[in-house]
């Protein structure tokens, strides 16, 4: 429970897109992500049911003089986001049966590699508590429950006060997610918002705490967060639009008619989002409007929302910034003269006269900052690797960098709700240590390690080894592999009866400059344990490297990510760290569509394939203005509307198109029926051309999710099932699952 807005965290949320892997398998912590052909590993049940086979029904378009045939086009149902269509429903439910009775046989041993997993996780677990105000906050999961319960005491003393039982919210709903939670500066009231069918449509309550009553007041259709002001008599929010957009600020006074909130901001380019939040000492109301690479930001006073806003300065196209304020003094992180951009300051008199305090380097990016009372904290990478920087007000060049002894790591501020901190709450985590969480004492140094992550069933991290190492693309570029494996990965491979090198797990996601960490994952061990290596590619498109990383993977550079996938997915073969066809891969959402582009690639490189709700059906999409996010898309992958060389070039990747007659690994496929970022009809036409044209007899399966939406099943045991069940599948189609019994 937070009050206080990251300006940073608030500039990337108005970056949130279609494909934005927040919410998906797209992150490695918690979450994941010889060979035998899946004919010959299929087992006898599977054999009595034929996979689906769409109907082709004639449908053509034509854009820039191109005509393109597209077949399957009624698998997208146009009464979406109502999807009623009998035909589109029965061939989604054929394709999921289909995929139960092939995975029947593969029960017991997703089983025992969910039960396998769940004894790693500490099950009655809980976040160390934080001061924030009068209040202590904490969250806390209760053995055997799937969602958390979130707690605060007074700081002073006094009994446990449970603010939200979200077990209690999702009782007898098939989806359920905990959205925006924020409590009122004077402690009363918690709002809160929830999300009942994974459709991303918010519904927000007001929680009086003294009486443990709801009040009357209820928001529906809303994205993003919920920012008390006016001194806790009012709320604002952002509604939805039918497209999924967000483009108002709106302010609800508490107590009176949702139809007379005010809107404080509209925007009119359908590209932007609007989000808001609060300053460091929560006196000006940030709103902010932007797409993936243009801002615009203005202030107004917290106590009075409706007064005339403060713009920053505006919008230009190509330039972001974000902004927060102290002691009256605006301070600025923009792109505007550097690619890996500085720090500037203004009075707010004069807010778009930006003075710079840190310039940009090209060493080091940096990527946000934090205004606290006594001191300001700088984030960033250098030469990829995460960098936490203390500095003075009166003194910018005095840097005291926050270290930490592992060559590959990720590290970041965490939760630091008050705006006068003598100690840092930080987190910290590699691919073989543990998630820790530290306080870092200001005055001292000093390095407080309050939580390591527990695990129940055993973990000894000297059993491991973490590397990085450098791939060369076919540009002659070197990009970082980060890999983890067992040292005695070799006796474990022998005892398997398998020679060579073994198998290895290449995961990544490459787009819109989301930088994968080199983080932890308990759920890992599970092929890590079996032989596997483990690597995260940091390929173009991410900011691993910086912002010019980014803008190498996107518009005409976009095909740089597929190659550097596929390039390091071969120099790891050649390093001997494995074999052809003993690659295994998976990505989601953008990352699903990389699945797509290296299947048509490099198709021999792979043994398996896992496609979380792939982007893979990208020219029809962004040919589609009236999808729910498309016209924010642009920016990252061209305008195939209005550029002839935008269509041209993304006719060439888009893997949907790309589909011709050859052999394809065996493959997994997931979507979500109500998911609005990766509409389901992507991954189902997909799935649908590949059965048409593949060569191979290959296992081809696709599941959907038919009351969730991009993140998969919600609840932490329902979402580490589907893991099992995604690991099931690659070590089944690498030879290395268990004999079904008869």
């Amino acid at each position: 429970m937070i009050r206080r807005t990251s300006m940073i965290a608030l500039a990337s949320a108005l970056a949130a897109t279609t494909l934005a892997p927040a919410a998906l398998h797209a992150t490695n912590s918690e979450d994941s992500p010889r060979v035998t052909t899946s004919a010959a590993a299929a087992s006898p049940a599977a054999t009595a049911i034929k996979p689906p086979v769409a109907e082709k029904r004639p449908h053509t378009y034509t854009h820039h003089g191109i005509t393109i045939e597209d077949p399957y086009d009624w698998l997208y149902d146009k009464s979406y986001p109502v999807v009623d269509d009998e035909d589109v429903l029965n061939h989604v439910k054929a394709e999921n049966a289909y995929f139960e009775a092939n995975m029947a046989a593969q029960a017991p041993f997703t089983e025992a590699l969910f039960t396998e997993m769940r004894a790693r996780i500490k099950e009655d677990d809980s976040t160390v508590p934080q001061k924030d105000g009068d209040y202590i906050y904490w969250s806390e999961f209760e053995e055997g429950a799937q969602y958390r319960k979130h707690w605060r005491k007074p700081a002073a003393g006094g009994p446990d006060e449970l603010l939200i039982d979200e077990n209690k919210l999702a009782k007898g709903l098939e989806y359920f997610r905990l959205g925006a939670a924020s409590i009122s500066q004077n402690g009363r009231y918690l709002a809160y918002s929830t999300d009942t069918n994974g459709s991303e449509r918010y519904t927000a309550r007001i929680k009086d705490l003294q009486t443990g009553e709801h009040l009357p007041d209820e928001l529906t259709n809303l994205r993003g967060g919920l920012v008390w002001v006016a001194n806790d008599t009012a709320l604002v929010y952002g509604p939805s639009t039918e497209e999924w957009r967000t483009l108002e600020a709106k302010l609800h006074v508490i107590g009176t008619p949702v139809e007379s909130d005010v809107t404080l901001y509209k925007e009119e380019d359908q590209s932007f989002s609007v989000g808001t939040g609060l300053t460091a000492q929560e006196d000006w109301l940030i709103i902010a409007a932007g797409d993936n690479e243009t801002s615009e930001v203005r202030l107004v006073p917290a106590a009075n929302p409706t007064a005339t806003p403060i713009l920053v300065k505006p919008r230009k196209k190509g330039v972001e910034y974000s902004v927060d304020v102290r002691d009256g003094e605006l301070w600025v992180w923009t792109n505007d003269d550097h690619i890996n951009f500085r720090l500037a300051k203004a009075k707010l008199e004069t807010p778009g006269d930006w003075q710079t305090v840190i310039a940009g380097s090209d060493e080091f990016y940096l990527t946000g900052f934090d205004l606290f009372k006594d001191f300001y904290v700088t984030e960033g990478r250098l030469n990829g690797l995460d960098q936490i920087q203390l500095r003075q007000y009166g003194d910018a060049a005095k840097i005291t960098p926050i270290t930490f002894p592992e060559a590959s790591y990720t590290a970041g501020l965490s939760n630091n709700p008050e705006y006068d901190m003598s100690k840092l709450r930080l987190a910290y985590q590699s691919m073989v240590t543990p998630s820790t969480v530290y306080d870092y004492d200001i005055k001292t140094g000093g390095l407080t390690t309050l939580k390591t992550q527990e695990i129940p069933s055993g973990y000894d991290p000297s059993l491991y080894v973490s590397e990085r190492v450098m791939v060369q693309a076919r540009d002659g570029t070197l990009v970082p592999v980060s890999i983890m494996m067992r040292k005695d990965r070799a006796d474990i491979l022998k005892q398997a009866g398998i020679e060579g090198p073994g198998p290895l797990h290449l995961y990544a996601y490459g787009a819109y400059g989301y930088a994968v960490p080199p983080g932890f994952s308990t759920s890992r061990l599970s092929l890590v344990d079996r032989g596997f290596a483990y690597a995260i590619a940091h390929i173009r498109g991410g900011d691993d490297l910086g912002r010019r990383w980014y803008l190498q993977g996107k518009l005409f550079e976009r095909t740089n990510t597929f190659n550097d996938f596929v390039d390091a997915g071969r120099g790891l073969i050649a390093k001997g760290y494995t074999a052809e066809g003993m690659v295994t891969a998976s990505g989601g959402s953008a990352g699903g569509e990389l699945m797509g582009a290296i299947i048509n690639q490099d198709p021999k490189q792979y043994g398996a394939i896992v496609a979380h709700v792939p982007f893979v059906d990208v020219l029809n999409t962004m040919l589609n203005e009236k999808l729910p996010l498309t016209p924010g898309e642009w920016q990252e992958w061209g305008n195939p509307i209005t550029d002839k060389a935008a269509f041209a070039y993304m006719l060439s990747y888009s893997p949907y198109d790309q589909v011709v007659a050859k052999a394809y690994p065996p493959m997994l496929v997931t979507a979500g029926l109500n998911d609005p970022r990766v509409t389901y009809w992507e991954p189902a036409k997909w799935v649908a051309k590949l059965r048409e044209l593949k060569t191979d007899d290959n296992l081809l399966l696709m599941k959907t999710n038919m009351g969730a939406g991009h993140g998969g099943q919600s609840g932490r045991w329902n979402s580490l099932k589907e893991t099992a069940e995604e690991f099931a599948f690659i070590l089944w189609q690498m030879g290395m699952a268990p004999k079904p019994q008869d």
